[in-house]
């Protein structure tokens, strides 16, 4: 079993960490946040003093933290000055973020070392469940020797090329997403308003040429799918917040890459609106409300 230091035991990295050592590794974690400190304390996860002290003697150190200014500073030290946690880790640890940060950033953490970028989607049920995916980039010798501890804590690891790869593919796949659920949440309000269903709509469209994710798996009307946010008042799941940065990130890629994204842009502004309206906490399937016209 290996000996894993992890930073960020929020909503998301706090499962993680649990089942890491639920699995029968070693793991010693840190948050800024005691409570949470307290939460992984109680899923067999060791107390750190802070994320250098996580990073110490472990084989493999993971951050989980919510933006690329936090990623920086937990690696390179404040201000990238040094003192973080590359420095403190032992040379032969394999280090792996599992944030969702710009591709430059990503890029630009390592400090000369071997680093995998490997941000995940499933959300807080697949953090929970053990089944999130991984999508990966950095040194293949660096993945291969990561694989096993990725496999603790999701089901899909995908080793999407060299560093950068992850975050490339997680901001492309989340764009995607978030055009497919506000077309899924206008399919539905359609349908509402020409009286069909939720439940014939459903039944057509995941069995047609409408089927998705964000349907079969995220349906953003209760019912169908009895897991989806939509059936627990739309509390989060993956938080309009949060897909409002993804989508951020993915316009300024875009922009730096010369590349054509007008729905992702249509996306951005719509979960923009709908964020400023008071559905930022909501999970973002929320949407829908908005879209109904009765976003509260």
């Amino acid at each position: 079993m290996a000996r894993i230091g992890f930073v960020g035991l929020g909503n998301m990295g706090l499962p993680m960490a649990r089942n890491l050592a639920r699995k029968g590794h070693e793991v010693r974690g840190y948050d800024l946040s005691a409570a949470a400190m307290d939460a992984a304390a109680e899923g067999g996860v060791g107390r750190a003093q802070s994320a250098a002290d996580a990073a110490r003697g472990a084989d493999f150190v993971i951050s989980m933290l919510p933006a690329g200014a936090h990623v920086k500073d937990a690696w390179l030290g404040a201000g990238g000055q040094g003192g973080g946690m590359a420095a403190a880790c032992d040379p032969q640890a394999v280090l792996i973020d599992c944030s969702t940060i710009d591709v430059e950033t990503a890029r630009s953490v390592a400090a000369g070392r071997p680093m995998l970028d490997a941000p995940v989607s499933g959300g807080t049920m697949g953090a929970e469940a053990g089944t999130l995916t991984f999508m990966v980039g950095g040194d293949a010798a660096a993945f291969a020797s990561a694989k096993p501890i990725f496999e603790a804590m999701g089901r899909t690891i995908v080793h999407c090329g060299e560093a950068g790869a992850g975050q490339a593919a997680k901001l492309c796949n989340n764009m995607l997403l978030a055009i497919c659920m506000i077309g899924t949440g206008e399919a539905f309000t359609l349908a509402e308003k020409l009286g069909l269903s939720h439940e014939a709509l459903f039944e057509v469209a995941s069995k047609s040429s409408g089927q998705s994710w964000a349907l079969t798996t995220y349906c953003p009307v209760p019912g169908p799918v009895p897991g989806s946010p939509a059936n627990r008042d739309y509390r989060p799941g993956f938080a309009t917040a949060l897909m409002l940065k993804d989508l951020g990130l993915s316009q300024q890629a875009a922009e730096a890459a010369g590349a054509a994204t007008p729905l992702g842009a249509a996306a951005l502004e719509l979960y923009r609106r709908f964020a400023e309206g008071g559905g930022a906490g909501t999970d973002f399937s929320g949407i829908i409300n908005m879209l109904r016209g009765t976003a509260r």
